[in-house]
Protein backbone atom coordinates (compact mmCIF):
# COMPACT_ATOMS: atom_id res chain seq x y z
CA UNK A 1 0.00 0.00 0.00
CA UNK A 2 1.05 3.82 -0.74
CA UNK A 3 2.19 5.79 2.10
CA UNK A 4 0.02 8.09 3.31
CA UNK A 5 -0.48 11.78 2.24
CA UNK A 6 2.40 14.03 4.32
CA UNK A 7 4.01 17.28 4.25
CA UNK A 8 7.11 16.29 2.06
CA UNK A 9 4.96 14.61 -0.66
CA UNK A 10 2.35 17.11 -0.92
CA UNK A 11 5.28 20.06 -2.02
CA UNK A 12 7.14 17.59 -4.04
CA UNK A 13 3.54 17.12 -5.95
CA UNK A 14 3.35 20.95 -5.64
CA UNK A 15 6.94 21.43 -6.99
CA UNK A 16 5.94 19.29 -9.70
CA UNK A 17 2.67 20.82 -10.81
CA UNK A 18 4.20 24.39 -10.66
CA UNK A 19 7.44 22.96 -12.34
CA UNK A 20 5.53 21.64 -15.64
CA UNK A 21 3.60 25.46 -15.22
CA UNK A 22 6.61 27.20 -15.58
CA UNK A 23 7.80 24.99 -18.22
CA UNK A 24 5.37 26.25 -21.11
CA UNK A 25 6.38 29.78 -21.12
CA UNK A 26 3.80 32.57 -21.83
CA UNK A 27 0.79 29.88 -20.58
CA UNK A 28 -1.64 32.19 -18.76
CA UNK A 29 -1.55 30.17 -15.61
CA UNK A 30 2.06 30.69 -15.04
CA UNK A 31 1.49 33.97 -13.68
CA UNK A 32 -0.26 32.04 -11.04
CA UNK A 33 2.50 30.24 -9.19
CA UNK A 34 4.73 31.49 -6.73
CA UNK A 35 7.83 32.49 -8.54
CA UNK A 36 5.50 35.67 -9.19
CA UNK A 37 6.38 37.17 -5.26
CA UNK A 38 9.40 34.93 -5.27
CA UNK A 39 12.88 35.12 -5.66
CA UNK A 40 13.06 31.17 -5.69
CA UNK A 41 10.76 28.98 -6.76
CA UNK A 42 9.78 25.31 -7.49
CA UNK A 43 13.28 23.97 -8.51
CA UNK A 44 14.61 25.06 -4.85
CA UNK A 45 12.01 22.90 -3.54
CA UNK A 46 11.74 20.21 -5.21
CA UNK A 47 16.12 20.07 -4.82
CA UNK A 48 15.67 20.81 -1.18
CA UNK A 49 12.96 18.29 -0.69
CA UNK A 50 15.37 15.54 -2.44
CA UNK A 51 17.83 16.49 0.36
CA UNK A 52 15.25 16.19 2.81
CA UNK A 53 14.14 12.27 1.23
CA UNK A 54 17.95 11.49 1.71
CA UNK A 55 17.87 12.14 5.26
CA UNK A 56 14.97 10.05 5.73
CA UNK A 57 16.90 7.18 4.03
CA UNK A 58 20.07 7.51 6.34
CA UNK A 59 18.35 8.93 9.43
CA UNK A 60 19.21 4.75 11.39
CA UNK A 61 22.74 4.03 11.59
CA UNK A 62 21.73 0.76 11.91
CA UNK A 63 19.39 0.64 9.19
CA UNK A 64 22.13 -0.23 6.69
CA UNK A 65 25.53 -0.68 5.75
CA UNK A 66 27.81 1.93 4.23
CA UNK A 67 28.68 -0.24 1.48
CA UNK A 68 25.00 -0.93 1.17
CA UNK A 69 23.88 2.70 1.13
CA UNK A 70 26.71 3.64 -1.33
CA UNK A 71 25.43 1.32 -3.72
CA UNK A 72 21.85 2.23 -2.84
CA UNK A 73 22.51 6.09 -3.67
CA UNK A 74 24.61 5.22 -7.00
CA UNK A 75 22.07 3.00 -8.63
CA UNK A 76 19.66 5.95 -8.00
CA UNK A 77 21.95 8.45 -9.79
CA UNK A 78 22.12 5.66 -12.58
CA UNK A 79 18.37 5.23 -12.94
CA UNK A 80 18.21 9.36 -13.07
CA UNK A 81 20.90 9.41 -15.44
CA UNK A 82 19.13 6.81 -17.69
CA UNK A 83 15.91 8.83 -17.19
CA UNK A 84 17.15 12.03 -18.66
CA UNK A 85 18.74 10.31 -21.30
CA UNK A 86 15.24 8.88 -22.35
CA UNK A 87 13.46 11.69 -21.84
CA UNK A 88 15.91 13.94 -23.69
CA UNK A 89 15.70 11.59 -26.94
CA UNK A 90 12.33 11.68 -27.06
CA UNK A 91 12.46 15.81 -26.45
CA UNK A 92 14.63 15.10 -29.95
CA UNK A 93 11.94 13.21 -31.68
CA UNK A 94 9.23 15.45 -30.91
CA UNK A 95 11.25 18.50 -31.93
CA UNK A 96 11.81 16.91 -35.24
CA UNK A 97 8.49 15.59 -35.93
CA UNK A 98 7.41 18.84 -34.97
CA UNK A 99 9.53 20.47 -37.56
CA UNK A 100 8.46 18.12 -40.09
CA UNK A 101 4.79 18.70 -39.68
CA UNK A 102 5.01 22.14 -39.67
CA UNK A 103 7.45 22.74 -42.30
CA UNK A 104 9.26 24.93 -39.89
CA UNK A 105 12.69 24.16 -39.33
CA UNK A 106 13.07 26.88 -36.96
CA UNK A 107 11.88 24.61 -34.48
CA UNK A 108 15.20 22.74 -34.43
CA UNK A 109 17.06 25.29 -32.68
CA UNK A 110 14.59 25.45 -29.84
CA UNK A 111 16.11 24.96 -26.62
CA UNK A 112 19.61 24.69 -27.37
CA UNK A 113 19.04 21.76 -29.84
CA UNK A 114 19.95 23.07 -32.56
CA UNK A 115 23.78 21.33 -32.00
CA UNK A 116 21.64 18.16 -31.75
CA UNK A 117 20.55 18.47 -35.37
CA UNK A 118 23.39 20.41 -37.78
CA UNK A 119 26.45 18.85 -35.39
CA UNK A 120 25.42 15.55 -34.21
CA UNK A 121 28.31 13.95 -33.68
CA UNK A 122 29.86 15.66 -30.43
CA UNK A 123 26.22 17.18 -29.62
CA UNK A 124 24.83 13.21 -28.86
CA UNK A 125 28.17 12.73 -27.08
CA UNK A 126 28.00 15.70 -25.00
CA UNK A 127 24.07 14.58 -24.44
CA UNK A 128 25.36 10.77 -23.16
CA UNK A 129 28.17 12.24 -20.87
CA UNK A 130 25.76 15.37 -19.48
CA UNK A 131 27.83 18.09 -20.99
CA UNK A 132 25.39 19.44 -23.25
CA UNK A 133 21.57 20.07 -22.02
CA UNK A 134 18.45 21.04 -23.73
CA UNK A 135 16.57 24.24 -22.18
CA UNK A 136 14.00 23.44 -19.56
CA UNK A 137 15.60 19.61 -19.27
CA UNK A 138 18.58 20.96 -17.09
CA UNK A 139 17.08 19.65 -13.40
CA UNK A 140 17.80 16.23 -13.82
CA UNK A 141 21.43 16.65 -14.79
CA UNK A 142 21.68 18.72 -11.67
CA UNK A 143 20.00 15.72 -9.57
CA UNK A 144 22.16 13.04 -11.19
CA UNK A 145 25.23 14.90 -9.57
CA UNK A 146 23.60 15.88 -6.56
CA UNK A 147 22.91 11.86 -6.26
CA UNK A 148 26.18 11.08 -7.09
CA UNK A 149 27.66 13.28 -4.22
CA UNK A 150 25.12 11.94 -1.87
CA UNK A 151 27.15 8.95 -0.73
CA UNK A 152 29.70 10.93 0.45
CA UNK A 153 27.84 13.29 2.76
CA UNK A 154 25.73 10.47 3.86
CA UNK A 155 29.21 8.56 5.04
CA UNK A 156 30.24 11.96 6.31
CA UNK A 157 27.35 12.43 8.72
CA UNK A 158 27.24 8.73 9.70
CA UNK A 159 30.39 9.27 11.05
CA UNK A 160 30.95 13.05 11.49
CA UNK A 161 27.95 14.53 11.69
CA UNK A 162 28.66 18.13 12.78
CA UNK A 163 30.88 18.25 9.27
CA UNK A 164 28.50 17.72 7.03
CA UNK A 165 26.85 21.58 6.35
CA UNK A 166 30.08 23.32 7.30
CA UNK A 167 31.34 21.08 4.19
CA UNK A 168 28.77 21.83 1.87
CA UNK A 169 28.46 25.53 2.65
CA UNK A 170 32.49 25.61 1.82
CA UNK A 171 32.02 24.24 -1.23
CA UNK A 172 28.84 26.70 -1.95
CA UNK A 173 31.15 29.72 -1.28
CA UNK A 174 34.24 28.23 -2.94
CA UNK A 175 31.56 27.86 -5.81
CA UNK A 176 30.23 31.78 -5.56
CA UNK A 177 33.48 33.43 -5.00
CA UNK A 178 35.76 32.04 -8.08
CA UNK A 179 32.64 31.35 -10.42
CA UNK A 180 33.73 27.34 -10.66
CA UNK A 181 31.21 25.15 -12.56
CA UNK A 182 30.77 22.42 -15.07
CA UNK A 183 31.69 23.42 -18.03
CA UNK A 184 28.93 22.50 -21.17
CA UNK A 185 29.92 21.17 -24.53
CA UNK A 186 29.96 21.21 -27.57
CA UNK A 187 28.59 23.97 -27.26
CA UNK A 188 30.54 26.48 -25.32
CA UNK A 189 29.17 27.39 -21.47
CA UNK A 190 28.36 26.05 -18.42
CA UNK A 191 25.76 24.18 -17.04
CA UNK A 192 22.72 26.74 -16.24
CA UNK A 193 22.10 24.67 -12.66
CA UNK A 194 25.49 24.64 -10.85
CA UNK A 195 25.71 21.78 -8.71
CA UNK A 196 28.70 22.62 -6.70
CA UNK A 197 26.52 25.45 -5.72
CA UNK A 198 23.25 24.02 -5.63
CA UNK A 199 24.28 21.59 -3.73
CA UNK A 200 24.21 23.79 -0.65
CA UNK A 201 20.10 23.39 -1.32
CA UNK A 202 20.81 19.43 -1.03
CA UNK A 203 22.20 19.43 2.02
CA UNK A 204 20.14 21.91 3.72
CA UNK A 205 17.23 19.45 2.99
CA UNK A 206 19.39 16.81 4.52
CA UNK A 207 20.31 18.54 7.83
CA UNK A 208 17.15 20.32 8.32
CA UNK A 209 15.35 16.78 8.26
CA UNK A 210 17.22 15.31 11.40
CA UNK A 211 15.66 15.63 14.77
CA UNK A 212 19.41 16.71 15.79
CA UNK A 213 21.99 19.23 15.03
CA UNK A 214 20.78 21.55 12.86
CA UNK A 215 17.29 20.51 12.19
CA UNK A 216 16.54 20.21 16.39
CA UNK A 217 17.83 23.74 16.24
CA UNK A 218 15.11 25.07 13.76
CA UNK A 219 12.54 23.32 15.41
CA UNK A 220 13.20 23.92 18.55
CA UNK A 221 12.83 27.98 17.64
CA UNK A 222 10.89 27.91 14.73
CA UNK A 223 8.40 29.90 15.93
CA UNK A 224 11.05 32.97 16.34
CA UNK A 225 12.04 31.48 12.85
CA UNK A 226 8.81 32.20 11.22
CA UNK A 227 8.53 35.15 12.53
CA UNK A 228 12.41 36.55 11.47
CA UNK A 229 10.96 34.80 8.10
CA UNK A 230 7.97 36.91 7.62
CA UNK A 231 9.87 40.70 6.64
CA UNK A 232 12.10 38.31 4.17
CA UNK A 233 9.34 36.85 2.37
CA UNK A 234 7.79 40.42 1.55
CA UNK A 235 11.21 41.95 1.19
CA UNK A 236 11.13 39.25 -1.91
CA UNK A 237 8.25 40.20 -3.27
CA UNK A 238 8.54 43.92 -3.32
CA UNK A 239 11.83 42.87 -5.41
CA UNK A 240 10.21 40.93 -7.22
CA UNK A 241 7.34 43.59 -8.05
CA UNK A 242 9.13 46.28 -8.30
CA UNK A 243 12.64 44.76 -10.23
CA UNK A 244 14.62 46.12 -7.02
CA UNK A 245 17.93 44.05 -8.18
CA UNK A 246 20.94 44.91 -7.53
CA UNK A 247 23.35 46.18 -9.63
CA UNK A 248 26.13 43.83 -10.58
CA UNK A 249 28.51 47.21 -11.26
CA UNK A 250 28.03 48.36 -8.19
CA UNK A 251 27.92 45.67 -5.54
CA UNK A 252 30.97 44.53 -4.07
CA UNK A 253 32.96 41.46 -4.76
CA UNK A 254 32.49 37.95 -5.25
CA UNK A 255 29.44 39.71 -7.34
CA UNK A 256 27.65 36.35 -6.85
CA UNK A 257 27.49 37.02 -3.29
CA UNK A 258 25.34 39.69 -3.81
CA UNK A 259 23.67 39.25 -6.79
CA UNK A 260 20.30 37.51 -7.67
CA UNK A 261 21.49 34.24 -9.86
CA UNK A 262 19.65 31.29 -10.24
CA UNK A 263 22.09 29.32 -11.76
CA UNK A 264 24.72 29.83 -8.60
CA UNK A 265 21.64 29.65 -6.17
CA UNK A 266 22.86 32.96 -4.42
CA UNK A 267 22.59 33.78 -0.89
CA UNK A 268 20.15 36.73 -1.80
CA UNK A 269 17.79 33.30 -3.42
CA UNK A 270 18.89 30.96 -1.03
CA UNK A 271 18.06 33.29 2.13
CA UNK A 272 14.65 33.99 0.90
CA UNK A 273 13.99 30.61 -0.03
CA UNK A 274 14.55 29.32 3.66
CA UNK A 275 12.31 32.21 4.77
CA UNK A 276 9.36 31.10 2.69
CA UNK A 277 10.30 27.20 3.94
CA UNK A 278 9.55 28.35 7.53
CA UNK A 279 6.49 29.72 6.79
CA UNK A 280 4.71 27.64 4.38
CA UNK A 281 5.90 24.48 6.41
CA UNK A 282 3.33 25.33 8.98
CA UNK A 283 0.56 24.85 6.30
CA UNK A 284 -0.01 21.45 5.36
CA UNK A 285 -2.09 20.74 8.48
CA UNK A 286 -4.83 23.05 7.71
CA UNK A 287 -4.38 22.62 3.87
CA UNK A 288 -5.30 18.73 4.47
CA UNK A 289 -7.76 19.85 6.78
CA UNK A 290 -9.91 22.39 4.73
CA UNK A 291 -9.06 20.33 0.93
CA UNK A 292 -8.04 16.41 1.85
CA UNK A 293 -8.89 16.09 -1.84
CA UNK A 294 -5.88 18.06 -2.90
CA UNK A 295 -3.35 17.22 -0.39
CA UNK A 296 -4.09 13.07 -1.56
CA UNK A 297 -3.79 14.57 -5.32
CA UNK A 298 -0.32 15.81 -4.84
CA UNK A 299 1.05 13.26 -2.67
CA UNK A 300 0.54 11.13 -5.28
CA UNK A 301 2.29 13.06 -7.99
CA UNK A 302 5.48 13.79 -4.90
CA UNK A 303 5.66 9.76 -3.99
CA UNK A 304 6.29 9.01 -8.02
CA UNK A 305 8.33 12.09 -8.69
CA UNK A 306 10.64 10.73 -10.80
CA UNK A 307 8.26 9.35 -13.53
CA UNK A 308 5.97 12.08 -13.00
CA UNK A 309 8.75 14.68 -13.28
CA UNK A 310 10.08 12.96 -16.66
CA UNK A 311 6.15 12.98 -18.37
CA UNK A 312 5.90 16.77 -17.12
CA UNK A 313 9.41 17.73 -18.52
CA UNK A 314 7.64 15.91 -22.08
CA UNK A 315 4.37 17.52 -21.33
CA UNK A 316 5.63 20.63 -20.85
CA UNK A 317 7.49 20.88 -24.19
CA UNK A 318 4.08 19.54 -25.66
CA UNK A 319 2.20 22.40 -24.32
CA UNK A 320 4.96 24.95 -26.15
CA UNK A 321 4.46 23.20 -29.42
CA UNK A 322 0.66 23.31 -29.15
CA UNK A 323 0.98 26.97 -28.19
CA UNK A 324 3.25 27.52 -30.88
CA UNK A 325 0.38 26.49 -33.43
CA UNK A 326 -2.59 27.60 -31.66
CA UNK A 327 -0.92 30.90 -31.18
CA UNK A 328 -1.66 30.19 -27.22
CA UNK A 329 -5.04 32.60 -25.60
CA UNK A 330 -6.47 31.26 -22.18
CA UNK A 331 -8.86 28.60 -23.99
CA UNK A 332 -5.69 27.03 -25.63
CA UNK A 333 -3.76 27.59 -22.08
CA UNK A 334 -6.13 26.20 -20.12
CA UNK A 335 -6.75 22.97 -22.33
CA UNK A 336 -2.73 22.68 -22.15
CA UNK A 337 -2.54 22.87 -17.97
CA UNK A 338 -5.85 21.08 -17.37
CA UNK A 339 -4.52 17.82 -19.87
CA UNK A 340 -0.99 18.14 -18.56
CA UNK A 341 -1.85 18.07 -15.11
CA UNK A 342 -4.33 15.13 -15.91
CA UNK A 343 -2.02 13.48 -17.21
CA UNK A 344 0.92 13.60 -14.71
CA UNK A 345 -1.85 11.93 -12.52
CA UNK A 346 -2.84 9.18 -14.66
CA UNK A 347 1.37 8.39 -14.49
CA UNK A 348 1.59 9.01 -10.72
CA UNK A 349 -1.39 6.41 -10.63
CA UNK A 350 -0.01 4.25 -13.42
CA UNK A 351 3.23 3.68 -11.29
CA UNK A 352 1.46 2.72 -7.90
CA UNK A 353 -0.99 0.54 -9.86
CA UNK A 354 2.11 -1.05 -11.59
CA UNK A 355 3.97 -1.41 -7.98
CA UNK A 356 0.76 -2.89 -6.53
CA UNK A 357 0.47 -5.41 -9.04
CA UNK A 358 3.94 -6.55 -8.90
CA UNK A 359 3.16 -6.53 -5.23
CA UNK A 360 0.08 -9.17 -5.15
CA UNK A 361 2.11 -11.15 -7.45
CA UNK A 362 4.88 -11.61 -5.16
CA UNK A 363 2.80 -12.54 -2.20
CA UNK A 364 0.92 -15.70 -4.34
CA UNK A 365 3.71 -16.86 -6.17
CA UNK A 366 4.30 -20.34 -4.97
CA UNK A 367 7.75 -20.38 -2.77
CA UNK A 368 10.77 -22.25 -3.92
Amino acid sequence: MPRQANAVDFWRGFALVTIFINHVPGVFYERLTHRNFSISDSADLFVFLAGWSLRLLVKDPGRASAGYLVVRLGGRALTIYIAQVLIIAVAIGMLAAAALLLDNPLLLEWHNAAAVFHDPVPAHLGLVVLSHHLGYFDILPLYVVLMAMAPAFALLHRYAPWLVLPVSLAIYLVALSFRITLPSWPVPGEWFFNPLAWQAVFVLGFVMAGGDGVGGFVRRHIRWIRIAAVPIVIAGALVIWNSWWPDPLKVPKPVLLFVASKGYVSPMRLIQFLALVALFSATFPYIRRAVPWLTDFLARLGRNSLNVFCVGSLLSLAGQIVRFIYKGGIVVDTAVVAVGIALLYLTAWLSEWRTREKSQRAAVAPSA
